[in-house]
């Protein structure tokens, strides 16, 4: 095995609840109100109901395909040449959500903090912290998320009661006014990019040191990092209202803009920053070292690490070169990005799912016969 570091339960649970929230705290909450308007919090709700779902689908993976990644599983699955065709189309997928993750983290820099900053040196301060993760290993990974929770914790909870005063209920009315087909359309955007990016995990659940509380550890992260969603997307509407947040970038960046207290605390989103970077930097990590270490898998090399720099340097090339300007990424983000998840995110592992037990039932029919 090309990583022999282990992780423990509670580290899963919180890299999962980190993942979950990830980019989500920022750029969700207008994709969901565009169509759920003030019901956006229901859709959330059912995205949660969904992903919990998908969740224990796959801590399904740690019985069916004991001690393989998913990178090995799919192989196992589908034999030398079907299995390697389709793990590299998964990689491929991998390494897009990490380009398209440091896509974001250069556009927020640069329209919200630093405007007149070039892109390049951004992404090569960012990509240079997640080599220096990847290259130190998961156990690394998971006690760095064990640190930054704390953080994000208070962070979150204090951003949240600052903001109370703020509130209006009213603006959660009138409720299912449309009937549930918006708020089902609306669930759509919460499902894929919330609950199904926590697919990367079938790379690391091998490295879990205690594989019969795998499935604890992934609903109790994924219920959590879904509860900080819907508070935030609650949030969304009760302060901006459906119009504001569907039309803003990053709603709760500028809700934490609106924040004063006594007069003294004031003017705080910088926290609302800190806490996003912090998530969409365990995001983006996990994605890059299952890249890197299904590609090493895939190719049967000996260590991983070797990769990492290269493999960092091309996606400082292509995280500028996924689209030309934000309102082009926007729109694939919000249409043709979602099927694309959806096929990795959900029908991929049950397609997996289907095979090990269309196996395992074939297997005892022989071993009953004889």
């Amino acid at each position: 095995m090309l990583e022999k570091g282990k992780i423990s339960t509670r580290q899963l649970t919180i890299l999962v609840m980190l993942l979950t929230i990830g980019d989500s705290v920022l750029v969700i909450p207008p994709s969901t109100t565009q169509y759920a308007r003030q019901n956006a919090w229901i859709s959330t709700l059912i995205g949660m109901a969904a992903g919990l779902l998908t969740i224990y689908m796959y801590s399904r993976f740690t019985k069916l395909y004991p001690k393989l990644t998913f990178i090995e599983a799919i192989q196992k699955a589908f034999g030398k040449w079907i299995g390697t065709i389709i793990s590299l189309m998964t990689l491929i997928f991998f390494l897009i959500v990490t380009v398209g993750s440091m896509r974001e983290v250069s556009d927020f820099v640069i329209s919200e903090m630093l405007p007149a900053t070039p892109v390049p040196p951004i992404l090569i301060l960012f990509i240079l912290i997640v080599i220096m993760a990847t290259r130190l290993g998961i156990e690394v990974i998971g006690r760095a998320g064990e640190i930054f929770t704390p953080i994000i914790i208070i962070l979150f909870l204090t951003l949240t009661v600052a903001i109370v005063p703020q509130m209006d209920a009213i603006r959660l009315l009138p409720i299912l006014e449309d009937g549930i087909k918006p708020v089902l359309r609306g669930s759509i955007p919460i499902t894929a990019y919330t609950f199904l990016e926590p697919v990367v995990f079938l790379m690391i659940l091998p490295c879990v040191n205690q594989q019969q509380k795998i499935t604890k550890g992934l609903l109790r992260g994924c219920f959590l990092g879904g509860l900080v969603i819907f508070i935030t997307v609650t949030i969304s509407i009760l302060v901006l209202g459906p119009d504001l947040t569907t039309r803003d970038i990053y709603p709760s960046y500028n809700i934490a803009r609106r924040i004063s207290v006594g007069g003294f605390f004031e003017r705080v989103e910088a926290l609302i920053a800190i806490l996003w970077m912090l998530t969409l930097f365990i995001e983006v990590t996990l994605y890059f070292y299952a890249f890197i270490l299904g590609l090493s898998q895939l190719f049967k090399l000996k260590e991983y690490r070797v990769l990492t720099l290269p493999t960092g340097l091309i996606l400082v090339a292509l995280a500028p070169l996924i689209a030309p300007n934000y309102t082009y990424y926007n729109a694939v983000f919000d249409n043709g990005w979602v099927y694309y998840i959806i096929t990795f995110g959900l029908f991929l592992p049950l397609v997996l799912l289907g095979v090990a037990m269309f196996r395992r039932a074939i297997s005892k029919d022989l071993k009953s016969q004889n």
